[in-house]
């Protein structure tokens, strides 16, 4: 995965004019965080951790080690508590180094940026032929049609990242050439991207059963034509609370009869209804 957080590491052997170089360069995102020589978290330090240690007397020349916070708050890969995310942004604390378990950091979360980092793999099927959107899809797939100025699919992926999501399987079939070499292997984008083919139409889901595995327990598996604004946090953290096996995200449809509708029980007359409306979801 390409270290784009790699602007807030520092050694922990650099200055402290070093440091508040650094820093200023951060501009609203100025915090850093000191790691050793196998890239492992020891501490955090902003500019104010420096102005408050000259305040108390300390020379610039000391090692930059005694201006910093002990014992930062951290993520560790395979995921925090929902609960405990939302109180850190209610805190406002803005960047939270990710960790693996040796303590090295992996990943960076920017509640500036970001809205959470849920521990879940995703999934997107894009491997529809797209018929009902001819002729626009007989030369390009229908994720790939462009919505805002760009693609459909890139607009999920977006979204994927900004709750955290890393690592990403797509399904593709119809003109998925035209996928991978927007997308590639994620990296621009900070993630882990990877394909599965699926020569043969195999249902909806179908394609997931070609993935070999999964870095996260919990998958999120979604169509590669929504355009949506779901909060997948909310989503996620609910299906936690209700101890579920799944959760699926619909949309309500209405089924309007314009006649008197006449209810049954096998041959009995159960209730007379007048143009109902009837509610499902889909």
């Amino acid at each position: 995965m390409k270290k784009h957080f790699a602007h807030h590491l520092i050694e922990a052997d650099a200055s402290v004019l070093e440091a508040l170089a650094r820093l200023d360069k951060l501009a609203a995102d100025a915090v850093l965080f000191l790691i050793d020589d196998a890239g492992r978290l020891v501490s955090s330090l902003t500019d104010g951790d420096i102005r408050r240690g000259l305040l108390q007397g300390k020379e610039l020349s000391r090692p930059l080690s005694s201006f910093t916070q002990a014992s930062p708050k951290f993520i560790t890969r395979s995921g925090v508590e929902v609960e405990t995310l939302r109180r850190w942004r209610a805190d406002n604390f803005r960047i939270i180094p990710v960790v693996d378990d040796d303590h090295r950091i992996v990943d960076m979360v920017n509640f500036r940026k970001q809205r959470s980092y849920l521990p879940l793999d995703a999934v997107i099927m894009a491997g529809g032929l797209g018929t009902r959107l001819r002729p626009l899809t007989d030369k390009v797939p229908k994720p790939m049609l462009k919505v805002g100025g760009k693609p459909i699919l890139a607009h999920n992926v977006e979204r994927l990242f900004s709750f955290g999501v890393r690592n990403l399987t797509i399904s593709i079939n119809y003109l998925g050439e035209q996928i991978i070499d927007y997308f590639g292997d994620g990296a621009e984008a900070g993630m882990n991207i990877r394909y599965v083919t699926e020569e043969e139409p195999r249902g909806t889901i179908g394609a997931v059963s070609e993935i070999e595995s999964f870095s996260n327990d919990n998958v999120l598996i979604m169509n590669s034509d929504l355009l949506t604004t779901i909060d997948f946090e909310d989503m996620f953290a609910r299906m936690r609370t209700s101890e579920a096996d799944m959760v699926v995200a619909t949309v309500p449809y209405e089924v309007k009869v314009p006649y008197g509708v006449v209810e049954t029980e096998g041959e009995l007359i159960t209730a007379l209804r007048e143009k109902p409306t009837y509610t499902y979801y889909s």
